[in-house]
């Protein structure tokens, strides 16, 4: 585990943490090394045990389809995202997880990798209001093994997006 100083340029720049240092927003940068060894969990799980921290206070990136747009949801690693919930937030009447090879496409990120920062295509996004117990979450930083931790509060007003109850367990 590597822990960078806030803002950091440099080796660890992606779209992610470029859209964050463009805003002003302070966030840290975490490296671990991945490995497809123990992916039965999912790559945020993994992030979470490498990086120690508890599972609820690292998030995961979710692409999904309305039918009339995609939006992204961004839950705690341990447990699911309510597409009920989803639509809802964003006033559709649905939603399906969205093909990985449309939100790697749109996202310009590789599953695994996805970031809600960053994205080649802005799209609305709604953060699972568990986020706003905790003052730093970790989310993906636009690649596997590397993470960014930042405050919930300063995730929604760089994304101009919406906090409510997506994630289920």
């Amino acid at each position: 585990m590597s822990k960078k100083t806030k803002n950091a340029k440099g080796k660890g720049s992606t779209p992610a943490t470029l859209q964050l240092e463009q805003a002003g927003v302070p966030f840290e940068t975490y490296e671990y090394e991945h490995s497809n060894d123990h992916m039965d969990d999912g790559y945020g799980v993994e992030a979470a045990k490498k990086l120690g921290f508890d599972e609820h206070q690292v998030f995961k990136t979710l692409m999904a389809d309305t039918g009339s747009e995609r939006v992204v949801g961004v839950v705690p690693v341990s447990g699911h995202m309510d597409l009920k919930a989803l639509a809802a937030a964003v006033g559709a009447k649905k939603a399906a997880m969205a093909d990985p090879k449309v939100a790697m496409r749109e996202s310009g990120y590789v599953v695994g990798g996805i970031s809600p920062l960053g994205q080649k295509v802005h799209h609305k996004t709604v953060l699972d209001d568990s986020a706003l117990k905790f003052d730093k979450i970790l989310l993906s930083g636009g690649k596997r093994g590397f993470s960014v931790g930042v405050n919930p509060n300063d995730l929604l007003k760089v994304l101009d997006a919406v906090a409510a109850p997506i994630g289920t367990w």
